[in-house]
């Protein structure tokens, strides 16, 4: 079963996706269009992930990558050159996590929280993720604001899936979990309002100081 959230931390769930929805519903129908026309179809990218040991849920995301009909695993440097100019550039803006405030809605997972893994790491790694997945998944958290910009260069540097899986499974994996734990045992409502702040203190840096489309 997925970890129960809070009363507290559902309630500041429910606040945010009210005051996000109205805050992004023009821009980000904007980009919508934007993305059918320079896109295509589809629009989202959903796939799997676990927010229990034993529990999956379907995540969205806005589609930064050409399809390809045999995704699985990280996002790394082998993966790099499917990434598209304009998926680039929402990324940098984080509007790709956008429409997991659905899932928050939804009660999938929370704002804040260990970000849900791939089913294939909860099963290989059973005993870290039976205590990580103790706390509600999250759009962001601990482990994403202080490991984000070193697992993307270790990754970046994978030449192939499987030195992706390699290097995800041996470096992010072990120090992921060390922050989410951290997490766990000093959460406070004034803790996720902390990290909410930073999180969306550096989307506004990568948006307006380093966000450009190439």
């Amino acid at each position: 079963m997925p970890a129960k959230i809070p009363p507290s931390k559902r309630l500041l769930d429910l606040v945010l996706v009210l005051i996000l929805s109205a805050i992004l519903v023009v821009p980000f129908s904007i980009l919508l269009v934007v993305m059918l026309f320079k896109e295509g179809l589809p629009l989202f990218y959903v796939a799997e992930r676990m927010n229990g040991v034993d529990q999956a849920f379907w995540l969205w995301k806005l589609r930064t990558m050409t399809v390809s009909a045999g995704e699985a695993g990280v996002s790394g440097g082998d993966k790099a050159g499917r990434i598209t100019p304009l998926g680039a550039f929402i990324r940098r803006a984080r509007m790709d996590e956008v429409p997991q405030i659905w899932n928050v809605l939804k009660g999938d997972m929370s704002f804040v929280g260990p970000r849900p893994p791939l089913r294939v790491y909860v099963e290989r790694f059973p005993e870290i993720y039976a205590q990580v997945l103790k706390s509600p998944t999250g759009i962001s958290g601990l482990a994403s604001l202080r490991f984000h910009d070193r697992e993307e260069a270790l990754l970046a540097a994978c030449k192939s899936a499987e030195e992706t899986d390699r290097v995800y499974s041996e470096k992010c994996v072990p120090q992921k979990a060390r922050l989410d734990l951290i997490y766990q045992k000093n959460w406070s409502i004034c803790f996720d309002l902390k990290l909410i702040w930073e999180a969306g203190t550096r989307i506004l840096i990568h948006r307006f100081f380093k966000g450009r489309i190439s």
